[in-house]
């Protein structure tokens, strides 16, 4: 599979906000992740912690995953697909985990 590099000043606004979006998910996910910790930190809530964590895996590794992955590896898109996949099943996992897990 061959893949060509889109420049800045190249793409389509189409890919400009599709990469927005993706920056502006994981921003505001940190955000909420950050507020997360702060409420575990504050009240000693290890269901907080797991949220913050989970809220991470969902919105940030993802978007982490897929730069990190493309600039230094540029493996085939179904890995990447895979990892980012995985990432968000572990966030997904581990938000339960704050609902309903013993602590």
């Amino acid at each position: 599979m061959s893949r060509s590099v889109v420049r800045i000043d190249q793409a389509s606004l189409f890919e400009l906000l599709t990469v927005a979006s993706l920056f502006l998910v994981a921003l505001f996910g940190t955000v909420i992740a950050y507020q997360a910790y702060r409420g575990y930190r504050r009240n000693d809530a290890s269901s907080m912690l797991y949220l913050a964590i989970g809220l991470l895996l969902l919105t940030l590794c993802p978007f982490l995953v897929n730069v990190a992955l493309t600039t230094v590896v540029s493996p085939d898109r179904i890995v990447i697909a895979f990892l980012e996949n995985v990432s968000r099943l572990c966030g997904l996992v581990a938000i339960t985990y704050s609902l309903y897990g013993n602590h």
